[in-house]
């Protein structure tokens, strides 16, 4: 197996953070900032939305891929990369690793959304398909590293992946540098990771919370537990935040960091997906939706008055939406 030699740094920093957002220009975008004030009145704060889902591929996940691909040796980008996703880590190594002309290798499992899955394809990397409930998809992954000489590229345990996911919170708090919070949508663990790590070197007293659903609580009770803990494959709606335990290196970073995680059920999440599409006219698949359900039915402190929410992409396919929205009918 090939492997980036970033894997030998022990952690990772705030100064990896601004060396990202240095590199990524080239093809991530400084996304905008919105606020609604029907959301206001339902959730009882002052709310900012990052919306990740405008970004290039649907979602903040083109940050890490990015900044990943970019620390590359040149001998390592003509060896190529093979990483695992449900869709848009999937999408974002995709379209940056087709920028770079790098070979890519995706492991995707059967059951991925079919917006997800059709918008990878379209950047031409290979695709090898698995079956989540019975085979493990880093270990495909792995085994396909070994065989050929790719570099694994994790879909968020990595130093690098954190670091470039940590340039939206970079962004949210030079356009809002007051905000009392800043909630994030939780499954790796390596967008809250890097967002920890901006926010609190930007403002210390800054308060974050993460947020995964209740079907998804691997995070909740991990940190309860004190230690990672792995469930079963998940079966929440919100595909992208189906890890079944958390990194290995975001784990800790979250543990000493984080104030809280908080769980929303299925039924709020497709609830603030319908608020967002009807009332704000933003659209966000439902991983997108998990840090603004938290808002809305009012899971953060009551002390908190004015809360960054990141929204963190907008793949969802036209039929789970359709059945999201004929629901509320």
């Amino acid at each position: 197996m090939s492997t980036a030699s970033a894997e030998t740094k022990p952690a990772v920093s705030f100064d990896d953070v601004l060396r990202a957002a240095g590199k990524i220009c080239e093809l991530a975008r400084k996304t905008a900032t919105g606020k609604s004030r029907l959301f206001n009145e339902a959730a009882g704060l002052r709310a900012c939305f990052k919306c990740e889902n405008f970004q290039r591929g649907g979602s903040f996940k083109i940050r890490g891929a990015t900044n990943f691909l970019m620390s590359l040796s040149e001998q390592e980008r003509k060896r190529g990369v093979v990483t695992f996703s449900s869709g848009n880590h999937a999408q974002a190594v995709a379209i940056a690793a087709a920028h770079f002309g790098i070979p890519a290798t995706i492991v995707m499992p059967t059951d991925a959304p079919k917006a997800k899955l059709e918008s990878t394809r379209a950047f031409g990397p290979k695709i090898v398909f698995h079956d989540r409930h019975r085979e493990n998809r880093e270990e495909i992954a792995q085994r396909i590293a070994n065989e050929n000489g790719a570099v694994l590229l994790p879909s968020y345990d990595h130093p690098w992946i954190i670091a470039g996911q940590g340039t939206a919170a970079l962004e949210l708090l030079s356009d809002h540098p007051n905000l009392d919070a800043i909630v994030v949508p939780l499954g790796g663990g390596g967008l809250l990771s890097g967002t920890l790590l901006a926010a609190k070197a930007i403002r210390s007293g800054i308060r974050v919370f993460g947020v995964e659903p209740e079907l998804a609580n691997d995070w909740y009770v991990s940190l309860d537990r004190g230690h990672r803990v792995e469930i079963p494959p998940p079966a929440t709606i919100a595909d992208g935040l189906r890890t079944p335990v958390p990194g290995k290196i975001t784990f800790p970073i979250v543990q000493s960091m984080v104030e809280r995680v908080l769980l929303v059920s299925e039924a709020e999440i497709k609830a603030a997906m319908r608020f967002l599409l009807t009332r704000g006219k933003i659209l966000v698949e439902p991983s997108g939706a998990v840090a603004a359900a938290a808002a809305l039915h009012k899971k953060l402190p009551r002390d908190v008055q004015t809360a960054g929410i990141i929204l963190s992409g907008g793949n969802v396919d036209l039929d789970v939406l359709a059945g999201i929205c004929g629901e509320a009918a």
